[in-house]
């Protein structure tokens, strides 16, 4: 019987230079290759959502092309999805990467001040406003019935503070979403922040100036100059003291970007929001929705067009999100499935 004969119960012996057989390492080798190629799309994505992040905060030191800096950013939560599996830290990182890509695209035409100056649109919102204030604009006539000259009274402090909070509303409401009612939460967030990136493009694309601009150029009047007063500024130089600048470089990244106003579209999408989780959430939201829009157009940072415009936007993203869900998690789907 020859060497790579075998008997019942004997062993096998196969020569070395025998090539029959599959080699008995194979498969685990195919895994291998398996693993080193996920750990090669799961490395590459870490690397995207690290670009993303970066990417924003050394434009200006770097001097990175706007363009670029936005594909980063707007690369970073899609590359999110893939490097980890989902989880409630992962949601909320992903809003996280969401509102950076957001604060990036709403910074970067102001990069170039002058040149976003040349583009800026100041007189249509007044036609606008001229035609709903009978004549003449909400924020005018408001201004001149309630305020008093040189002085912030206590309504106004309240109106200030209840614009100075829209920072953290937007993002507080999806917070108690999460918390109340988790099931909500994917699509609550994905509403918001669509509102967000949609307003977003309007920004590059019909960069608009609010009122308070309008009128220290000289546009408002008819014949006569008329003054708007910023009394967010007014009251922010004797609230908050020498720490003042400081925040305004924080808050007022884009000056003119009024067009829609997304501090009212938000607003009202969280008090949908809210109002879905229960009527007393819902009542809360509302109030201050409905609050933040007189102070917007009292203060002087918006115009009624802006947040007539901001209300179609959220109504419009509230309406279309049905209809987006099923393609929106069956991409989301596909970019887990590269995880492996």
């Amino acid at each position: 019987m020859s060497v790579g004969s075998s008997e019942p119960g004997k062993p096998v012996h196969r020569r070395a230079d025998d090539p029959g057989g599959p080699e008995p390492g194979l498969p685990i080798l195919i895994l291998a290759r398996v693993l080193s190629v996920r750990r090669a799309i799961r490395a590459g994505a870490w690397a995207l959502v690290a670009a993303g992040v970066a990417a924003p905060a050394v434009r200006r030191r770097c001097k990175l092309p706007g363009g670029l800096v936005l594909g980063a950013a707007a690369a970073a939560p899609v590359a999110l999805v893939v490097a980890v599996p989902r989880s409630r830290a992962r949601d909320v990182a992903l809003c996280a990467l969401n509102m950076w890509a957001y604060v990036a695209a709403y910074e970067i035409p102001n990069d170039d001040h002058e040149a976003l100056q040349r583009r800026v649109r100041i007189d249509y919102p007044i036609a606008c406003d001229r035609v709903l204030g009978l004549g003449v604009p909400p924020t005018v006539r408001l201004q001149r019935r309630l305020a008093t000259a040189g002085s912030i009274n206590h309504f106004e402090r309240a109106l200030v503070w209840c614009h100075w909070i829209w920072f953290a509303v937007p993002h507080c409401s999806l917070g108690y979403v999460l918390l109340r009612t988790p099931r909500r939460f994917e699509s609550a967030a994905v509403r918001m922040y669509a509102v967000f990136d949609t307003g977003a493009a309007f920004y590059w694309a019909i960069p608009t100036a609010p009122p308070w601009y309008a009128a220290r150029h000289g546009r408002f009047g008819q014949g006569e100059p008329v003054a708007v007063r910023r009394m967010m500024i007014e009251y922010g130089e004797q609230f908050w003291g020498e720490r003042w600048p400081e925040l305004m470089d924080v808050l007022g990244g884009n000056p003119l970007a009024a067009m829609p106003s997304l501090h009212f579209a938000t607003s009202l999408m969280a008090a949908h929001l809210l109002w879905d989780t229960g009527p007393v959430a819902g009542a809360v939201g509302w109030s201050y929705a409905a609050t933040l829009g007189l102070a917007l157009v009292y203060l002087g940072e918006h115009y009624a067009t802006d947040l007539l415009a901001g209300a179609l936007l959220a109504e419009t993203v509230r309406k279309l999100a049905p209809r987006l869900a099923t393609p929106v998690l069956g991409i989301a789907g596909r970019l887990e499935g590269l995880r492996g």
